[in-house]
């Protein structure tokens, strides 16, 4: 069978795990990687096998740098099968064109609009949704986390409603530009926020209303859930639930923090210490005057990473089951 040729354009926080992910499935390759400067990304991406594309006017520099270009961006997405747009939010919207030009599909990240694709997409929660499409986009981080507790929920008792606090890293470990803060900042301030309604791209049914804060870290997010569910049940039965999703990952055994979460990740010997599973505190889960309560915390920088792999396949065909796409990409990058 031959392998599924998918393009990342945009190779940074997301783009860069992409690639690595894809490299490690026995049914789709990295064609080649997008970048617009030679910076240490770059180099690491030529050094991995990565084929590099960029600009036309920025191949005399990357040339310069010593790393060869194989070609323009149009060259790369002319190329592959399905093109991964990791570049930064709103610039995706100006690549559709480009890609709806070379006949080639396109799966998008949490920064763009529904609107754009007009399928939003979780592996767990509407895997078939995006079987067969041409555009797909894999919603944020935190939608990626709240649908991968609220669905199961919703299929073993019910989800009546709703109420989450987002508390947000403030940037990632290595964005200089937008932190640290030395502030804790309303996010928005009119609320409610927009999560609520991102999860309701892909549950629409989900009475869900968010808010958020920043915070001063830039190591996760962590939620704070509310939920009335539509059959009683006990923490035991919520903890029994979550046991069995492979990407819910009960934290207990002295484990506290955010920090003491990226620590496990090295531990575990996972690449950029990532964390693709929802991290949810086991001794936080509790039943409250018949409402569930409990606190996750969110890896912004990975967790999108295995839905990415998926949306691959669910698009081109590959695998109709969902069931069998994750169990597959979790076996491959090592769950």
């Amino acid at each position: 069978m031959s392998k599924v040729k998918v393009a990342i354009n945009g190779y940074g926080t997301i783009g860069k795990r992409v690639a690595d992910a894809v490299s490690l499935q026995d049914d789709m390759e990295v064609i080649g990687i997008s970048k617009t400067r030679p910076n240490f990304e770059t180099q690491l991406a030529h050094q991995k096998g990565y084929p590099v594309y960029t600009l036309a006017d920025k191949m005399d520099a990357m040339k310069k740098a010593g790393i060869p270009v194989a070609g323009s961006i149009e060259d790369m997405v002319t190329n592959a099968d399905i093109v991964v747009d990791c570049t930064p939010g709103g610039v995706g919207e100006e690549n559709k064109s480009l890609y709806e030009k070379a006949g080639v599909k396109a799966i998008w990240q949490g920064g763009e609009e529904h609107e754009l694709a007009g399928v939003s997409f979780n592996a767990s929660s509407n895997y078939e949704e995006a079987f067969g499409k041409d555009f797909v986009r894999v919603v944020s981080c935190n939608t990626t986390g709240l649908c991968r507790v609220l669905h199961p929920l919703d299929q073993q008792f019910g989800v009546n409603k709703v109420r989450v606090t987002l508390m947000r890293r403030a940037a990632d470990p290595g964005d200089i530009k937008k932190g640290p803060i030395n502030a804790i900042v309303p996010n928005p301030i009119k609320l409610p926020s927009h999560h609520g309604p991102d999860v309701k791209t892909i549950m629409p049914h989900i009475n869900i209303v968010s808010t958020a804060v920043k915070l001063p870290t830039t190591l996760m997010h962590v939620h704070t859930l509310n939920i009335e569910l539509g059959k009683e049940c006990s923490a035991a039965d919520v903890r029994s639930i979550f046991e069995r999703q492979s990407r819910i990952r009960l934290i207990g055994q002295g484990i506290n923090s955010t920090a003491e979460i990226i620590e496990l990740g090295r531990d575990l010997g996972r690449p950029r210490n990532d964390m693709w599973e929802n991290c949810v505190w086991d001794d936080s889960i509790t039943m409250h005057e018949g409402e569930l309560y409990f606190f996750q915390a969110i890896h912004q920088e990975s967790i999108v990473i295995p839905e990415n792999i998926d949306a691959i396949r669910a698009m081109t065909e590959l695998e109709k089951d969902g069931a069998r796409s994750v169990a597959k990409t979790n076996k491959a990058m090592g769950f």
